[in-house]
């Protein structure tokens, strides 16, 4: 498939956020992690304890919605390009072959970066390219010095296969501490301000029990029947896990250097069914279009964010626009919507939420197919081989009353159709 951009490097305009004096950026993505698992949403009560990330909630900006793809891989290339999937190829998993991967052609957001001047760079999962094509992708998106997991995630959290210089190496190590001691290193190695794309792989499966310095489930049994039979404990203390390294980061930096440093946490897709099955019954979650695969946790923090909650949309290649301008850079694609000026108490500019799982190919994580879009309180679910649903995700928090059935049907088909044809508007668009 040929990509039709709008972005390209000429099209990077250098321009200044008045309420962000070139500030370092970190960004943190969490793998496999829904707003469930967070106290800082009021989902459930499966919430794991990570208190670095609740103050980071009780300092900063909590949006509520904010959304991902259903899986990792859309999701990170559309903050690399800014574009949603159906533009670039990548809808799904990106396989070993690479066949689906994001075309090094496209204009990334560390092109953007590097024309504002910013050290950047990734530690941690990338899985937006195929193994089997050779491990040159980061460099050929901007990353210079790519450090961590290239595909979907590791066997043994314990004893895995990292990516450095472009090469294989293996490494003993507990992954989300060996990739938070990379990313202290990297930081302290930095003179001009930095962008720095942290991708734990944290709490993907396998399912297991970390260090017991990093956690508090102290009376967890070891041994596999344990985690087949009850995952869920397992999964947060992952979670604490991936806290308590994520607050010795932050800890790390020099508090002038601090200061001057903006925070992005970021859930990549819904949590895994296994640890969600009780919660959202039937339409499961990761890999599914509902909003309990795509609704993820986003917090910033920094200096000029206006602490509080936001309920103004964010998807996902939002962040592309957003992270360039506080670095100075603004960037052109037709699906990225700056929303820095939220961060400072003004209004966002996105008015919907489109989300969307494709392939086609065979895949072992399976979930449900299709695109969704949102405007305002009504969402239209369109899964692929199924009638269309909407649902008021407001006061059905869980998708449980579809409002296409029933005696009330009629009286929101013009809903429906109109949420339809926002999404053929879309599409057409691209054309």
């Amino acid at each position: 498939m040929k990509l039709r951009l709008t972005t390209s490097l000429a099209g990077l305009v250098l321009a200044p956020c008045a309420a962000f004096a070139e500030p370092n950026i970190l960004l943190i993505i969490a793998d496999d992690m829904g707003i469930d698992a967070s106290f800082c949403y009021d989902l459930g009560d499966q919430q794991a304890p990570m208190p670095n990330v609740e103050a980071m909630c009780e300092t900063g900006l909590v949006f509520d919605n904010a959304y991902a793809a259903p899986t990792c891989s859309p999701s990170r290339a559309t903050i690399m390009s800014g574009l949603y999937g159906f533009r670039t190829g990548v809808g799904a998993p990106v396989d070993p072959s690479g066949s689906d991967q994001l075309s090094p052609d496209t204009p990334t957001l560390f092109d953007a970066m590097a024309l504002a001047g910013y050290a950047s760079n990734v530690i941690g999962k990338w899985h937006i390219s195929g193994r089997q094509l050779g491990y040159d992708m980061p460099s050929q998106m901007g990353v210079s010095d790519y450090f961590g997991l290239y595909s979907g995630g590791v066997q043994d959290y314990f004893n895995w296969t990292s990516i450095e210089d472009g090469k294989e190496i293996q490494i003993e190590g507990y992954s989300t501490t060996v990739l938070t001691d990379r990313a202290i290193d990297w930081i302290a190695g930095q003179d001009d301000p930095w962008f720095l794309w942290l991708a734990y792989n944290a709490p993907h499966s396998p399912f297991h029990l970390p260090p017991d310095d990093l956690h508090s489930f102290d009376d967890l049994p070891g041994d596999d029947a344990s985690m087949d039979e009850n995952p869920l404990p397992y999964y947060q203390a992952m979670l604490e896990a991936l806290d308590t390294e994520i607050g010795r980061l932050l800890a790390s930096i020099p508090e002038d250097e601090g200061d001057n440093t903006v925070v992005v946490f970021l859930g990549d897709n819904g949590s895994p069914d296994q640890v969600t099955r009780e919660l959202f019954a039937d339409h499961g979650a990761k890999a599914t279009i509902y909003d309990s695969g795509t609704r993820v946790p986003l917090i910033v923090s920094g200096p000029g964010v206006k602490p509080g909650r936001a309920g103004d949309f964010v998807n996902t290649t939002d962040l592309h626009a957003t992270i360039a301008a506080l670095a100075g850079a603004e960037v052109s694609t037709p699906d990225s919507i700056d929303f820095s000026p939220v961060l400072t108490g003004g209004k966002g500019a996105r008015d919907y939420i489109h989300v969307e799982h494709f392939t086609d190919r065979q895949t072992r994580g399976g979930g449900i197919y299709g695109w969704a879009v949102r405007e305002g309180d009504f969402k239209l679910v369109a899964p692929i081989g199924e009638p269309q649903e909407l649902y008021n995700v407001v006061e059905d928090p869980f998708e449980l009353t579809n409002l296409l059935q029933g005696a009330d049907a009629e009286a929101f088909m013009s809903v429906a159709a109109n949420l339809k044809a926002r999404r053929e508007a879309l599409l057409e668009a691209s054309r």
